[in-house]
C-alpha cells in the first residue's frame, strides 16, 4: 500500500527516511486554529486526525495509507507555537529557561480498510537557564523561525535542554517508536519488516 506523509516538514520526512519507510510528502493545507477551551493534546490529535483525512479524502477509492502528525510545545497548558518574530521568540524562550515543558505530538494513521487510528505521545524536556544572551545570539540564526516553541533540538538548541524524559524524536517531530508500530500493524513497515519463514 503507497503511503503518503501528510506533511511538508523536512524533519518529519528526515525521520521516516530514517527507518526506511517509503512515502511521499502531500501536505494536508488545513485551518490550524486551536478551538476556545480545546486543552493542549486535545488539540494536536484533532489536527492530525484532520490533517489525515483532508489528504485521504483527495484519494477516494485509491489504496492509499496516509500519516499525519502534529507537535506542539506545552508550558502552563499554554500552546507554543512558532514565533512570528523576534518579540515573540524572545518570550518563548524566556518561558522555557530553566524550567521543564511538554512536547505534545499527535499521530494519526488512516487507511482505506481500517479507517484512522490515533495516539498522543508526551515528550518532557527541561531547560537550563538561559541568558538574554543566549536567547538573542540563538535567536540570530534560522533555526528557531519554523519550529514549535521557537527551538530546535536537533541543532543548536541542543545545548539548551538540561534532561529529557520520553521519546527524543516527538520533540524532532516524529515519535519513531509509535509511527512504526502503527505502520507495521497495517503491513507498512518498510526496512524494519520482518520476513515470515
Amino acid at each position: 500500500m503507497d503511503l503518503i506523509l501528510a506533511s511538508a516538514s523536512p524533519r518529519r520526512s528526515e525521520l521516516l527516511d530514517q527507518i526506511g519507510v517509503s512515502y511521499r510528502c502531500e501536505p494536508a493545507d488545513i485551518d490550524e486554529s486551536r478551538r476556545d477551551g480545546e486543552k493542549p493534546g486535545d488539540y494536536v490529535l484533532r489536527m492530525a486526525r484532520e490533517k489525515a483525512a483532508a489528504v485521504a479524502a483527495r484519494h477516494g477509492g485509491e489504496q492509499i495509507a496516509v500519516l499525519a502528525a502534529d507537535t506542539s510545545v506545552v508550558i502552563d497548558e499554554d500552546v507554543l507555537g512558532k514565533p512570528a518574530d523576534r518579540f515573540e521568540g524572545l518570550g518563548m524562550l524566556a518561558r522555557l529557561s530553566g524550567r521543564s515543558h511538554s512536547v505534545l505530538t499527535g499521530l494519526c494513521l488512516h487507511t482505506p480498510e481500517g479507517g484512522s487510528e490515533g495516539e498522543l505521545v508526551e515528550t518532557r524536556v527541561e531547560f537550563i537557564q538561559l541568558s538574554r544572551e543566549m536567547c538573542e545570539a540563538y535567536l540570530a540564526t534560522d533555526e528557531p523561525w519554523d519550529k514549535a516553541g521557537g527551538y530546535g533540538i536537533q541543532g543548536l538548541a541542543g545545548a539548551f535542554v538540561s534532561s529529557i524524559e520520553g521519546s527524543y524524536s516527538n520533540v524532532v517531530g516524529l515519535p519513531l517508536a509509535q509511527t512504526w508500530r502503527l505502520l507495521s500493524a497495517r503491513g507498512i513497515a518498510g526496512a524494519l519488516e520482518v520476513k515470515s519463514e
